[in-house]
């Protein structure tokens, strides 16, 4: 049996509970993989309370969590790139938090021996997603990016993402961000009401472009500072999108196994980095997303199938001596 994330009904965190469920097997080009880590994403609140039942219903019971990394336990018939004790970054949605989850081979990007788990695990979701993001504005060397929740966990990256592409970015965020934000190069900005008279301060020449992942209003900035349309990016306020005619690039249009190895040899090479700002044991998922929703959090919250203590053993106890090995 295999512990499971589930809820019956909309509603706040209290409706979720951890169940057991069977062992999946893994079809045809699939793999299992046994979930170290699965991090919890501000979307699936909106999912689970019902928000998007419009746009993405829910299908009850229904299972929670998007992105993962784990070990590959077993691989199905055709699957000939990946082998037990493997370890592997995947997105599988409303799967995730779950200790084994089935994913389709060639949807799986590996691990990179000196990425760590909780690093590793976000990649496939605000990873992509702030990739999305940067590729959609097309930031150039010597122009100027606002980001907006620049500390958050798809802001943080995008914000870093266009800085590697030789722009200036400046961040939105609260006071205590402001410290971390110009450890990464980032310039701080409060966000907040005034918001664009800030800006203009700070650049009186104009901003290029605008990488909202907030909402609120954010849109609304860009096009007052006199940002083109077609260099705006929202994954936060989708009413923006057509009021304005803005990207709405996210993690969907951009997904790819090559992408997130892409990334993930970024953070192994010390050019992005991915700040944790907590750990929760799968028990505590409920206040992992209380705390989420306050929407003060720096990087990303965790949830942690696999208590690091644990991790050596477990892997031993599955695998054997055995050691991931790379795909070169």
């Amino acid at each position: 049996m295999s512990r499971a994330v589930r809820f019956d009904g909309y509603g706040g965190p209290e409706v979720l509970r951890i169940v057991q469920v069977p062992e999946p097997e893994p079809g045809p080009g699939q793999v299992l993989v046994r979930t170290v880590v699965a991090p919890i994403n501000p979307g699936e609140i909106g999912i689970r309370e019902g928000a998007f039942a419009g746009i993405w219903p829910a299908t009850f019971p229904e299972g929670q969590g998007n992105d993962l990394a784990g070990w590959v336990v077993r691989a199905g018939a055709g699957v000939t790139g990946f082998v037990p004790g493997d370890e592997v970054i995947g997105f599988a949605p409303r799967a995730a938090q779950a200790d084994h989850v089935v994913l389709d081979a060639d949807a799986v990007a590996r691990k990179p021996p000196g990425v760590s788990w909780e690093e590793a695990a976000p990649l496939s979701a605000v990873g992509v997603t702030a990739w999305a993001g940067v590729d959609a504005v097309r930031p150039r060397a010597g122009e100027t990016v606002v980001v907006s929740a620049a500390a958050g966990g798809v802001g943080v990256l995008a914000a870093q993402l266009a800085r590697l592409r030789g722009a200036t970015v400046i961040g939105t965020a609260g006071g205590h961000n402001f410290d971390f934000l110009r450890s990464l190069g980032i310039v701080p900005v409060a966000h907040g009401p005034g918001l664009a008279e800030r800006i203009r301060e700070m650049v009186p020449d104009g901003v290029d472009a605008y990488i909202d992942t907030f909402g609120r209003g954010n849109v609304d900035t860009a096009i007052t500072l006199g940002v083109p349309a077609h260099r705006i990016n929202t994954v936060a306020d989708p009413l923006a999108v057509r009021r304005y005619g803005v990207h709405g690039r996210a993690q969907e249009d951009a997904f790819s196994p090559a992408l997130v190895a892409e990334l993930a040899d970024l953070v192994a090479r010390g050019l992005l980095v991915v700040p944790i700002s907590r750990v929760y044991p799968l028990e505590r998922v409920g206040e992992a997303y209380v705390e989420l929703a306050r929407r003060h959090t720096r990087g990303k919250i965790v949830l942690s199938l696999v208590p690091e203590a644990d991790r050596e053993r477990e892997r031993r106890a599955l695998f054997g001596d055995r050691e991931a090995v790379p795909q070169l």
